[in-house]
Parts: C-alpha cells; sequence; structure tokens
C-alpha cells in the first residue's frame, strides 16, 4: 500500500470516527411523545384521533421543555401547556374557557405561544385554566368559576392575569378547580374551589385569593389532585386535606377533611405525585407507596380494591417520575422506559391496546430518553418528555 493509499485509510477512520454516533448518543426521537385520548387536539399531532402509542407533539423538542402539565377532564377540553428552557410558555389542546391564554377561545391542534408569558419558572394546569410563576409571582388564565384565578374575581380571561397577594413562590399545583402554592418560606397558600375542604382552611368556602393554610410549615413540595391536596414536609412526612371518598387522604378514613391530616404509614419520603382521585409517593429508597381510588386497577397493586392508606407497588423501582388522570396513571423509570397501568379505554397506557391493566405495561422501552411525565387532570392524555 503506497502511502498516499495509508493517508486516505487514515482519513475514512477519522472522519467514521467523527460522525458515527455511540450508543449513548440522543434517542433517534427526540420529540416530547402524547398518547390517548385526542378530541380537542391535545397531543399537539394536528388530528383529533385517540392515539395508542405514543406520537411525536408536533415541532416541540424534549430537548426545550423544562416541564409539561396536562389539564382538562373530558375528552372535548383537555389541553396541555409547555414551559420552554428559555422562559416561555406553549399551549395547545381545548380552549373553550380560554385555558391556551392565546387571547381566543380556539382549539389548536399544535403548541402555540401563551400571550406575553417569558422569564416563567412553573406551569401547571387544572381544568379549564393554567398557572405559570414569574419572578415568584403567579399568572393565571382561563375558567374562574369558583376564584380559581386568584384575582379576586370570578370572572374567567383568556390571557394571563395577576394572582393577588403572592410573591416568593416556589411551585405551583393545580387541581380541578383549585390551586396550591408552596412559598420559599415552607408555608402553603390555597385558592379557588372548597366544597370538599381541598384549601385545607378549617372551612368549605370557596376563596377567590390566596390564603395560607393554618400550620404548615417547613413544607418542601405540593401537589394537587382533583378535589385533594398533598404536602410534603422536610423530615419526610405527607400531610394531606380535601376530598376522601375512596381513601384518597391515606388516614384510614373515608370521611373529607377541610384541615391536614398525616398521612398514615408513611416515612421518609422523597417525592409526591397526586393524580385526580389517587396518590403515589417515593420513598427514600425508591420503593413506591399508592393509595386512593382503585377502581380501574390506577394504583399499580394488582388489583381494584381502592386503598385508605398507602400499599406497595409491586416491581416498581428507580421511578423518576409519575402521572395521573381520571383513573390510569403514567410513570418513567431510570433506563428511560415509560409504564402504564389503569384503565385504557382511548389508549392512555400507550401500549398499541385498549385493555385496562391492574400492573404497569410498557408504552415506551428503555432508552427511550424520557425522563417526565405528564397527564391530564381528570381526562385520559397521557406525555412523555
Amino acid at each position: 500500500m503506497t502511502y498516499a493509499h495509508v493517508r486516505a485509510v487514515v482519513a475514512t477512520l477519522a472522519l467514521a470516527a467523527l460522525t458515527a454516533v455511540p450508543a449513548h448518543a440522543e434517542p433517534r426521537d427526540p420529540w416530547v411523545r402524547a398518547w390517548g385520548a385526542n378530541g380537542a387536539g391535545q397531543l399537539g399531532n394536528g388530528t383529533t384521533l385517540v392515539q395508542q402509542t405514543p406520537a411525536d407533539v408536533q415541532g416541540l423538542a424534549r430537548a426545550g421543555v423544562r416541564e409539561l402539565a396536562g389539564g382538562g377532564w373530558t375528552d372535548s377540553s383537555a389541553f396541555a401547556v409547555a414551559l420552554m428552557n428559555d422562559g416561555t410558555v406553549q399551549a395547545w389542546g381545548g380552549n373553550s374557557k380560554g385555558q391556551l391564554g392565546d387571547g381566543t377561545t380556539t382549539d389548536r391542534f399544535f403548541p402555540a405561544a401563551v400571550a406575553g408569558l417569558s422569564g416563567v419558572s412553573q406551569v401547571a394546569a387544572g381544568y379549564h385554566f393554567g398557572y405559570a410563576v414569574r419572578g415568584g409571582r403567579v399568572l393565571a388564565w382561563g375558567d374562574n368559576a369558583y376564584g380559581q384565578l386568584g384575582d379576586g374575581s370570578t370572572t374567567g380571561t383568556n390571557r394571563p392575569v395577576a394572582v393577588q397577594s403572592l410573591n416568593r413562590v416556589a411551585d405551583i399545583a393545580a387541581g380541578c378547580y383549585h390551586a396550591v402554592a408552596l412559598r420559599e418560606d415552607g408555608t402553603v397558600w390555597t385558592w379557588g374551589q372548597n366544597n370538599s375542604g381541598q384549601l385545607g382552611l378549617g372551612s368549605n368556602d370557596n376563596r377567590n385569593t390566596p390564603q395560607r393554610v393554618p400550620g404548615l410549615t417547613d413544607v418542601v413540595e405540593v401537589a394537587a389532585g382533583c378535589n385533594h391536596s398533598l404536602a410534603r414536609t422536610a423530615d419526610g412526612t405527607v400531610k394531606a386535606w380535601g376530598y376522601n371518598t375512596n381513601g384518597q387522604l391515606g388516614n384510614d378514613s373515608t370521611a373529607p377533611s377541610s384541615v391536614p391530616v398525616d398521612v398514615q404509614h408513611l416515612d421518609d419520603v422523597a417525592r409526591i405525585f397526586a393524580c385526580a382521585y389517587h396518590s403515589f409517593a417515593v420513598l427514600d429508597d425508591g420503593a413506591v407507596r399508592a393509595w386512593g381510588w382503585n377502581g380501574r386497577g390506577q394504583l399499580g397493586d394488582g388489583s381494584t380494591v381502592s386503598r385508605t392508606t398507602p400499599v406497595p407497588v409491586p416491581a416498581l423501582t428507580d421511578v423518576l417520575g409519575l402521572a395521573g388522570g381520571y383513573s390510569h396513571t403514567v410513570a418513567v423509570l431510570a433506563d428511560g422506559s415509560v409504564l402504564g397501568w389503569g384503565e385504557n379505554d382511548t389508549g392512555q397506557l400507550g401500549d398499541a391496546s385498549t385493555t385496562n391493566s391492574v400492573t404497569p405495561v410498557v408504552a415506551l422501552p428503555p432508552g427511550s430518553g424520557a425522563t417526565r411525565v405528564a397527564a391530564s387532570t381528570v381526562g385520559r392524555s397521557s406525555y412523555a418528555y
């Protein structure tokens, strides 16, 4: 072989080394994925067709999304809100109450900007409304029938308005018609509908401005189900309040509570997740506990028996995130796999079927690149990103 040939071979090998994709590189599909019910275009794929396996949300790359929240109840009202890494917010799906925040009430089948939002750090979505935290203050838009926009009125708006008298907000969660906000000082503030005591204020009166939940201090995480609320404290215990017909409060009863109560038999909690009518806790050792309504197997414990105190979810480990809608749950594991369990009538488990499952089935395999999941508040749509 001549010197020229040797140089040609070396150059070819060098080029191949530069262009080859290593085994640990970005997966071939970089997009946010969505599946399940899609009557309002909430899957963001340009159609209103049910999707039984994960499909791309058009033009929304995982790498650009900081947080995604699913909202809505009926299939015709569901929507999604995505916080981008640049601090702007995109929304799509149903918009009958202005829940997309774009100044209209027109449904959108693709992501579009929420009007005038930048510098946002967190988002949340309820039944027909959305929230964004910017500079420690909360902005809200959409339906306001119960004061859930927190602006002192019950008048809805299709553009963001400021929630009154609340600053230094570190995180926010949205229920069906109420909000739970965590301030930097570890206190919890709530507003909106309160028919089941979900505001934790010791009464059942709706509030259209934020109120501090008495007796809660050193809180580090909050979550909201449809009509119940959760708070995790710095010592790893969990408080709950509100609706409890199916054991959502985890206190071995089915009586509602308008003040925080202890979730029983639960210590060393690292994360909490509230779904519509059921909840999960991930412990420090990676184990998962579930409680609440289980009529479709959404607790993942192999049964359809509702649980009034937390029970183990077998064989579920290395969980990065959990989310759930009306009667299904999705989870993402450390290996990138996405699992689903519970009701599956519109393909919300993502396993190419419409068969319910009381134990986890695979929606996305290991190596998918997903690290987080979301679901419509009380709906049948799922997201992975």
